[in-house]
């Protein structure tokens, strides 16, 4: 869970430096393989893992009162989060294809997105507000 977070966290940054760069400089290319790299090699599996093991945790007998709204909100949350993993991957594609159309302000705006996500799935784990 860590390491996909910090993907999130991550990644988001590199596409704004990215969409400062010149379309086929050396500084675009380089960043085409941090974030393909990134993308593949870190977020992916640790997103797999992090989906697996919390299937297997949910899937624990007891562990989980389903009744409660708190574990519903944060599994909203997480589905965003994999909604915003997608989202990212498709806009890594896009700057490999070099036709990304997003400005380095809308990937600043982004960036802040799986923090909030992050901020209110802890509250929602430590405080059980509901």
């Amino acid at each position: 869970m860590v390491a996909w977070m910090a993907g999130l966290l991550y990644l988001p940054r590199l596409l704004v430096y990215h969409a400062m760069a010149p379309t086929g400089s050396n500084r675009s290319e380089t960043f085409k393989v941090m974030e393909r790299r990134l993308l593949r090699g870190i977020m992916m599996p640790a997103m797999i893992a992090t989906w697996g093991f919390g299937l297997v945790l949910a899937g624990t007998p007891g562990l989980v009162d389903w009744r409660m709204g708190w574990i519903w909100a944060k599994l909203a949350l997480v589905a965003a989060l994999s909604t915003f993993h997608w989202a990212l991957a498709r806009w890594c594609g896009a700057f490999s294809a070099n036709s990304n159309t997003h400005s380095p302000r809308f990937f600043r705006i982004i960036n802040e997105l799986p923090t909030l996500a992050m901020i209110g799935i802890v509250l929602l784990v430590v405080v059980k507000p509901f």
